[in-house]
C-alpha cells in the first residue's frame, strides 16, 4: 500500500522564498537562440496490427526551438518550445507546438534553484548518457512511466567540490507541462555518484499523491560508463500504481544500451529493453507500435554518421517481440527507420 507522508506544501513555499530573496541587480546579457530538429523516412515491415504492416512515409518526431537568457547576475531564463505529432501511424494533423521549458533559475556556486516548467530528474543524466533521443526515448520516458518535464520548483546542483555527488530534487504539480487538475503533489528525486571520471551510478525515486487513492510511487537504479570510445549502461524500475478499491498494480522493466565509435565520425549503437508485465498505456505509444495485453522486449539497433557535426543520419531498425503465458501472443513489431539529425 503507497502511504501518503509527504509535505510538500512547505517545501515549495520555502524554496519559493529562497529563489525570490536571492535576487540581485546586474547588467543583461544578449539572448541566445537556437534549435534541434529530428525525423525518420519509416517503413512498418511487420506489426501485431495487420493494418500498419507495409506503412511507411516521412515525419519529423520533434522540432524545438530555445530562447535563453542571463538576465541578472546569477539569474537566467529559459522557453523551450516543442512540436510534435501523434506519431500513431492513422493521424493526419499537422504538428503541433507546446512549451516544454518555461522557468527562471537562480544559480549560488554549486546550488540552482528552477522555478516553473522544468526538467524532471525521472531520465535527465540517463537520456545524456544514451546520447540518442534523437533515436528512441529511454525506457521510462518510452513506457511512459513518467514525465521529462513539470511545473514546480526544482533544485540541483553537487554536494562536493569535485562535482562527483550530484543531487536534483523537485515538488510539482504531478501534471507534466499541463494544467493541475487536482490538489495532489508529486516529489521526485535523484542522487548520482561518480566514483571515478568514466563511471556514474544513480538511484531514484519520486512519489506522486493522485485523487481518488490512485497513487503512484517509483524507484529507479542505473549506471553508466562512458568514454569516447563508447559507452555502456544499464537501467532497472520498478512501478506501483495504487487502485480505488485498495489493490496495486506493479510495473517493472529493465534496459541495457551501449555504444561503440568505429570511426571518426561513425558510431554504432543498440539497446535491449524488457517489460514484465503487459503496459495498458502501450497502445499510446508514439512511433512505435506495442501490444497492450503481453511482456514485451525492445530492440533498437543502428548507425550514427555525422554529416557534419550538425548534421546526423541514423540508419535503424526497431523490433519488439512478445511473450504472454495467459493466451495467444502477439506477432512482432519490425520498424525500419533512416533517422535524420540536425542542430542549428
Amino acid at each position: 500500500m503507497i502511504r501518503h507522508t509527504a509535505r510538500p506544501g512547505r517545501l515549495l513555499m520555502l524554496g519559493l522564498t529562497l529563489l525570490l530573496g536571492g535576487l540581485q541587480n546586474a547588467a543583461a546579457q544578449s539572448p541566445r537562440f537556437s534549435g534541434y530538429m529530428f525525423g525518420d523516412y519509416y517503413y512498418v515491415a511487420a506489426s501485431h496490427n495487420p493494418d500498419l504492416e507495409e506503412r511507411n512515409g516521412f515525419w519529423f518526431r520533434r522540432i524545438y526551438f530555445t530562447f535563453d537568457q542571463r538576465v541578472a547576475e546569477r539569474w537566467s531564463v529559459r522557453l523551450w518550445t516543442e512540436m510534435s505529432q501523434p506519431g500513431d501511424f492513422t493521424s493526419s494533423s499537422k504538428m503541433t507546438p507546446e512549451v516544454k521549458d518555461a522557468y527562471v533559475q537562480w544559480t549560488n556556486g554549486r546550488h540552482t534553484l528552477l522555478l516553473g516548467i522544468s526538467p524532471t530528474p525521472t531520465w535527465d543524466r540517463l537520456e545524456k548518457a544514451w546520447g540518442y533521443r534523437s533515436v528512441e526515448k529511454t525506457a521510462l520516458d518510452l513506457y511512459k512511466f513518467g514525465s521529462s518535464r513539470d511545473f514546480g520548483l526544482a533544485a540541483r546542483g553537487t554536494l562536493d567540490a569535485d562535482g562527483r555527488v550530484q543531487y536534483h530534487v523537485m515538488v510539482a504539480n504531478g501534471a507534466s507541462n499541463g494544467t493541475e487538475t487536482d490538489k495532489g503533489k508529486k516529489v521526485l528525486a535523484s542522487l548520482a555518484f561518480s566514483p571515478v571520471n568514466a563511471f556514474t551510478v544513480e538511484g531514484y525515486a519520486d512519489y506522486e499523491d493522485r485523487p481518488g487513492r490512485t497513487n503512484r510511487a517509483t524507484v529507479q537504479g542505473a549506471a553508466w560508463y562512458s568514454r569516447k570510445e563508447g559507452r555502456l549502461g544499464v537501467q532497472v524500475a520498478h512501478q506501483i500504481q495504487q487502485k480505488a478499491d485498495g489493490g496495486e498494480d506493479t510495473f517493472d522493466v529493465v534496459s541495457v544500451f551501449g555504444v561503440v565509435r568505429l570511426q571518426d565520425r561513425l558510431h554504432a549503437l543498440a539497446r535491449l529493453d524488457h517489460q514484465f508485465q503487459p503496459n495498458p498505456r502501450a497502445e499510446s505509444i508514439a512511433y512505435v507500435p506495442f501490444a497492450p495485453d503481453a511482456e514485451a522486449s525492445f530492440i533498437v539497433a543502428g548507425l550514427d554518421y555525422a554529416l557534419t557535426d550538425q548534421v546526423h543520419v541514423m540508419p535503424n531498425v526497431e523490433v519488439v517481440t512478445y511473450s504472454n503465458a495467459a493466451g495467444a501472443t502477439p506477432d512482432s513489431d519490425v520498424l525500419a527507420r533512416f533517422t535524420f539529425y540536425y542542430t542549428f
